[in-house]
């Protein structure tokens, strides 16, 4: 099921493709909503310690929950989203991840999918030359490799996210800063990415939690339509899904219906 916001298709359709930039998060936005997340694939094969695993589920087991509780105050979910992504990084360097465990792992795991059109989304944006910054609390090296692996790796699709840092091939930390589910925002991006979209100021933005709404600029140069997906605690949370974004998808909805209504998605 698909509701949108009064007129909301009105103008999104009357906008040029010059004029309009994609910003997406990726797990659970690009992918099903029941797609394992770019954290979790590692520990759905043989890739890594079954130690490893077990600290992991640990740790899903406890921060998942808050994460998606969408009632809950800012600085106490900000503080224990940090506290998450730092003690899962810090298990890649504890069981000594290696660059190749995440090459083998992106090629044989069947539970890392496409949202229904998204493939076929990212070709038309490609096509018609729309900017897609995918800003994520994901693991970046995953997104590159998933991609390439679907022929979509184009070169209008620039990834901000948390990428492994390798030395000799194994991970010693993050190349950057921990970008986590509440701090995704476009100040994040690098300059030569601020430049392409700058004169692009026109906003689709794609998401599967409140938070990642923060990720569009705030400011009167600016038109953002956001559309969310709504698939976990549903009855719990659709009342802020609705709240925050143009358009609400739920019921697993994809990017094939959504192109049936926006023309920039055809």
């Amino acid at each position: 099921m698909i509701n949108y916001k009064n007129d909301i298709l009105e103008m999104i359709n009357k906008w040029n493709a010059d004029t309009v930039h994609i910003l997406a998060d990726f797990d659970r936005t690009l992918t099903v909503g029941e797609s394992e997340s770019s954290w979790g694939i590692l520990s759905t094969g043989n890739f890594i310690k079954d130690e490893y695993k077990n600290e992991r589920q640990r740790l899903y087991d406890y921060y998942r929950p808050i994460e998606i509780d969408e009632s809950m105050d800012f600085e106490s979910k900000n503080k224990l989203m940090v506290e998450w992504w730092t003690k899962h990084i810090s298990l890649f360097i504890k069981y000594k991840l290696t660059e190749d465990v995440i090459i083998d792992a992106v090629k044989d795991i069947k539970v890392l999918k496409f949202r229904d059109g998204a493939r076929e989304l990212l070709e038309s944006l490609n096509d018609k030359n729309i900017p897609v910054v995918i800003i994520s609390a994901g693991i970046g090296n995953i997104i590159v490799e998933f991609l390439k692996n679907n022929n979509c790796y184009f070169d209008n699709i620039y990834i901000v996210s948390n990428f492994i840092k390798f030395e000799n091939g194994v991970a010693i930390g993050l190349e950057e800063n921990i970008i986590h589910s509440l701090n995704k925002n476009e100040a994040l991006l690098p300059d030569k990415v601020k430049k392409i979209i700058k004169d692009r100021h026109n906003i689709i933005l794609l998401g599967d939690q409140i938070a990642d709404a923060k990720m569009a600029p705030i400011g009167d140069l600016y038109t953002t339509v956001k559309i969310g997906f709504c698939e976990e605690n549903v009855e719990e949370n659709y009342k802020y899904f609705e709240k925050t974004y143009d358009i609400v998808c739920t019921n697993k909805a994809n990017f094939k219906d959504l192109a049936k209504e926006i023309n920039l998605f055809k």
